[in-house]
């Protein structure tokens, strides 16, 4: 038969069981605020950078059509003064 220490104990280690699990939710439900949190603020920075490269997309457009109007009208001397153009950059680097 179980004396009052061991119901105690169970008792106890019941307590102990369920306050785990209502700290395991608590974490997990900041933890799912902390992902949602973050989630949001990098979309809106992909969308940030997203119209940043379309904007400097067309300024490269702009200034191609530039340069070849340029290079069209400069004489062969002024041509003559153009550094060689540079390798691209890699897109992917290592």
């Amino acid at each position: 038969m179980a004396g009052k220490n061991d119901t105690r104990c169970i008792a106890i280690h019941y307590a102990s069981g369920a306050s785990a699990v209502a700290i395991d939710n608590k974490i997990e439900q900041a933890m799912d605020l902390v992902k949602s949190h973050l989630m949001f603020t990098v979309r809106e920075e992909v969308e940030v950078l997203k119209e940043k490269i379309a904007e400097l997309m067309e300024r490269i457009g702009q200034l191609e059509v530039e340069n070849n109007i340029l290079r069209s009208n400069a004489s062969p001397e002024t041509l003559a003064q153009i550094p060689p153009p540079r390798a691209p950059l890699a897109s992917n680097p290592p």
